[in-house]
C-alpha cells in the first residue's frame, strides 16, 4: 500500500497557519486583558497554553488578568453586601460561580497551575445559595401569613426559587404545596340549559368541548376549570362560577329565491351568397330561458357569560357574544337553446335541491365561532389574575 506523505509545501502551510493561529490567539488574550475584559483574557490564554504550554506571552500575562478578575468580582461582591437589595445573595452567587469558573479553567491546564494558584470559590457558592434560599423562603412565609389569593401566588414563586437554589432547602416543597392550594382559583363551569329540549343535547356538546379546551390549554397555572357535575360530586371547593346561557338563537331559518330569467345572443348561423355569388355572414337570434334557485338556511344565537365570585356573588365579568351560520345551496337549469347562455349563465347552471344539515349540527355550527370568543375572552381574564 502506497502512503502519500504531505509535500514540503504542504507542511510549510500546515506550520504558517498554526503559527498565524497561535499568533493571533496571543494577540487576542492581550487585547482582551489591555480592553479590561479580564475573565476572557484570562480564559483565551488558558486555551493557548492548552495548546501551548511554553507560549511567553501567555505566560506572562495570565496571572495579571486572574488577579485583576478576582479584584473586580470581590469588590462587586463587596457592593453587593453594603446594599440593601433583598436578593442580594443571588446576585452575589452570580459573582462567586464567575470566578468558580475561572478556576475550573485553571485547574485543566498544568501550565496555566505553574503560574497561578488560583481560588477555590465552592464554598463560598454554597454559602451564598443557602443565604440566598432562606431570603426567599422567609419571604414566601411572610406572604403565605396574609392569607389571600394573590399573596399566595407571590408566596409560590418565593418557595419555588427557594427551590431552585437550594432543592430540599427546609420543608419548602410542602410550603409551596400548600401556598399552591390556596392561591389557585377554581373555576366551575355551570351546564348551559336551553329552552328547546331538543337542541340540549347539541349544548351539552358545546360546554363539554369548552371544558376539555380550557383544562387542556392550560391557561394559567393557577386556574383549574371544572365541569360542574364533577365538582359537585368530588365536593371541589369553587372560587368562582363561569354561568352559560344562550340569550337567545334560531336554528334553521330557510330563505328560498327562485329567479327565471330569459336570455337571448345573436349569433353567426352559416352565410348567404347573393345573386352576383358574394357570400355574407348569417346572423341568427337564439333564446332560452335559465331557472335558478338560491337555498339559504340561518342559524344565529347569542350566549350570555357571567363569572361570579362564589364568595359575595359579585359579578367579576360578564358579556353577550354572538354568533351566526349560513349554509347555502345554489342550483339551476334552462330550457331552449344552450347558445344562448353566456359564461356566467353557465356556470349558474347545474347542482340539485339538498336538504340542509339537521338542526342540531346547524345548532353546532352557529355556536363555533362563540366558542372561540368565548375561549379568547377567558384566556384574557385569567391571564390577568
Amino acid at each position: 500500500m502506497k502512503v502519500h506523505l504531505p509535500s514540503y509545501r504542504q507542511l510549510q502551510a500546515m506550520f504558517c497557519g498554526l503559527a498565524l493561529l497561535c499568533l493571533y490567539a496571543c494577540k487576542s488574550g492581550e487585547k482582551l486583558y489591555n480592553k479590561g475584559r479580564y475573565d476572557e483574557a484570562v480564559l483565551t490564554f488558558v486555551k493557548k497554553l492548552q495548546k501551548r504550554p511554553n507560549d511567553t506571552k501567555a505566560l506572562q500575562l495570565l496571572p495579571a488578568a486572574y488577579d485583576h478578575s478576582l479584584q473586580q468580582h470581590e469588590e462587586k461582591v463587596s457592593q453587593l453586601l453594603r446594599s440593601n437589595n433583598e436578593l442580594k445573595w443571588e446576585s452575589v452567587r452570580a459573582e462567586y460561580r464567575s470566578m468558580q469558573h475561572l478556576y475550573n479553567a485553571i485547574k485543566s491546564s498544568p501550565a496555566a497551575l505553574k503560574v497561578v494558584q488560583p481560588k477555590d470559590y465552592t464554598s463560598a457558592i454554597t454559602g451564598a445559595q443557602e443565604n440566598a434560599a432562606e431570603v426567599r423562603y422567609d419571604r414566601g412565609t411572610q406572604l403565605l401569613d396574609n392569607g389571600d389569593k394573590a399573596s399566595a401566588r407571590q408566596a409560590y414563586d418565593e418557595f419555588a426559587a427557594a427551590e431552585k437554589l437550594v432543592p430540599n432547602f427546609r420543608d419548602v416543597k410542602a410550603l409551596k404545596e400548600e401556598a399552591y392550594n390556596m392561591g389557585v382559583v377554581r373555576v366551575v363551569i355551570s351546564q348551559l340549559e336551553v329552552r328547546s329540549p331538543y337542541f340540549q343535547f347539541s349544548a351539552d356538546q358545546f360546554r363539554d368541548y369548552l371544558v376539555q379546551s380550557v383544562q387542556r390549554q392550560n391557561i394559567n397555572r393557577f386556574v383549574q376549570f371544572y365541569d360542574d357535575r364533577f365538582a359537585a360530586a368530588n365536593k371541589v371547593p369553587a372560587d368562582e362560577y363561569l354561568e352559560l346561557r344562550f340569550f337567545d338563537f334560531v336554528v334553521g331559518q330557510t330563505y328560498v329565491d327562485r329567479v327565471q330569467r330569459d336570455v337571448s345572443r345573436e349569433i353567426q348561423d352559416g352565410v348567404v351568397k347573393d345573386t352576383t355569388g358574394k357570400e355574407t355572414k348569417k346572423f341568427i337570434t337564439v333564446k332560452a330561458t335559465l331557472f335558478l334557485t338560491k337555498q339559504t338556511v340561518v342559524s344565529k344565537g347569542l350566549l350570555d357569560y357571567r363569572i361570579i365570585a362564589t364568595a359575595n356573588s359579585q359579578t367579576l365579568r360578564q358579556n353577550r357574544i354572538p354568533g351566526s351560520f349560513t349554509w347555502l345551496n345554489e342550483y339551476g337549469y334552462y330550457k331552449g337553446d344552450k347558445r344562448a347562455l353566456s359564461d356566467e349563465d353557465l356556470r349558474q347552471i347545474g347542482g340539485r335541491e339538498m336538504a340542509p344539515p339537521p338542526p342540531d349540527q346547524l345548532f353546532l355550527e352557529f355556536t363555533k365561532p362563540i366558542y372561540t370568543d368565548l375561549e379568547r375572552e377567558l384566556r384574557t381574564f385569567y391571564n390577568n389574575i
